[in-house]
C-alpha cells in the first residue's frame, strides 16, 4: 500500500486488498475513479443469497464478513452500502441516495430500489454506482446536466427531468435512453431496509426469479442469467450450462471468485 505515512485501519486495509487496490490515498477525484473501477473488476453483483433465502443483513460489519472476508458480491442495496463506507474511512464525503430503473423496464418503472452515491470531490460532485449487474459506467460520472461523458465504447450523459429529478441517460445503438433517475434527497441506512427486504420477499421481485450475477473482466464480462454462464470476451460470447452441481461450483469459482 502507497502513503507509507498514512495510519490504516485493518478492515479498511483488507477492504482495499479485497479490491486489488494499493494506489494512493489522497480523497480527490483520481482515487476515486481508480477505487470504483476495482471494485466492479473484484466484486461482482450477485443475489446468490436471495435465490437461496439466505436473509440478508444490511449492517457493515455484517458485509465486511461477506464481502471483504468470505470473498462474495451482493446486489445494490450490500455494495453500494459498503463502497460508501469504504469511501468515508478514506475521508470522502458521500451522500446516499435512491433511484429508479428505467432500463427494460415498463414506462413509468417500478417502485425507488436502487442505491446510488454522491460524492463531493474538490468541490465537484460525482455519480458513483458500484451495485449493477448490466453495464453501467465503470467510473464516477459528474453531475454535470448535459454534458457527454464517454467511458471506453460507452456514452453517458445526466439529464434533469421535471417528475424524477436527475435521469442517467445512456447512448444505445446510436439513440439515448434512460437508464436510472434519482432525486437528491438524503437517506439514511435505514431507509433502504424495507426496499431491500421487499426486493427478497415480494413475489414479483426480479431478484427471486433467478440467479443473477455479473463482473467486469480485463476482457469484457462474466454473467450468469437463470443457469446460463455467459463469458463475454473481444472474440464474442461463450454460453454454457453447468451439467452437476461439482461443475457449477467450480464455474461460480472460476468467473467470480465465489466460494459457496
Amino acid at each position: 500500500m502507497s502513503n507509507p505515512g498514512v495510519n490504516i485501519e485493518p478492515k479498511v486495509r483488507a477492504y482495499l486488498e479485497r479490491i486489488g487496490y494499493d494506489g494512493p490515498l489522497e480523497a480527490n477525484a483520481e482515487t476515486l475513479a481508480e477505487l470504483q473501477e476495482r471494485h466492479l473488476h473484484a466484486v461482482p453483483y450477485e443475489n446468490l443469497d436471495i435465490v437461496r433465502r439466505i436473509p440478508l443483513s444490511l449492517e457493515i460489519p455484517a458485509l465486511l464478513d461477506k464481502i471483504v472476508v468470505r470473498r462474495r458480491g451482493g446486489y445494490c442495496f450490500e455494495l453500494n452500502a459498503l463502497f460508501g463506507w469504504l469511501l468515508r474511512q478514506l475521508g470522502f464525503e458521500v451522500t446516499d441516495w435512491f433511484a429508479r430503473f428505467w432500463r427494460d423496464e415498463p414506462n413509468p418503472p417500478p417502485k425507488r430500489r436502487h442505491h446510488v452515491l454522491k460524492v463531493r470531490v474538490q468541490d465537484r460532485s460525482y455519480l458513483c454506482d458500484v451495485g449493477v449487474g448490466g453495464i453501467v459506467p465503470r467510473r464516477p460520472l459528474e453531475l454535470i446536466e448535459g454534458l457527454e461523458q464517454p467511458q471506453g465504447d460507452e456514452m453517458y450523459r445526466l439529464d434533469r427531468d421535471a417528475d424524477f429529478g436527475w435521469m442517467l441517460m445512456e447512448r444505445r445503438h446510436g439513440e439515448w435512453s434512460r437508464l436510472i433517475s434519482f432525486s437528491e434527497e438524503p437517506q439514511l441506512p435505514k431507509d433502504y431496509v424495507m426496499a431491500s427486504f421487499w426486493c427478497e420477499n415480494a413475489p414479483e421481485s426480479i431478484f427471486l426469479n433467478q440467479t443473477m450475477a455479473a463482473i467486469r473482466t480485463k476482457d469484457g464480462r462474466n454473467t450468469i442469467a437463470g443457469k446460463e454462464f455467459r463469458i463475454f470476451t473481444a472474440d464474442g460470447v461463450n454460453a454454457f450450462v453447468p451439467e452437476t452441481e461439482e461443475d457449477y461450483r467450480e464455474a461460480l469459482r472460476k468467473y467470480f471468485g465465489i466460494e459457496l
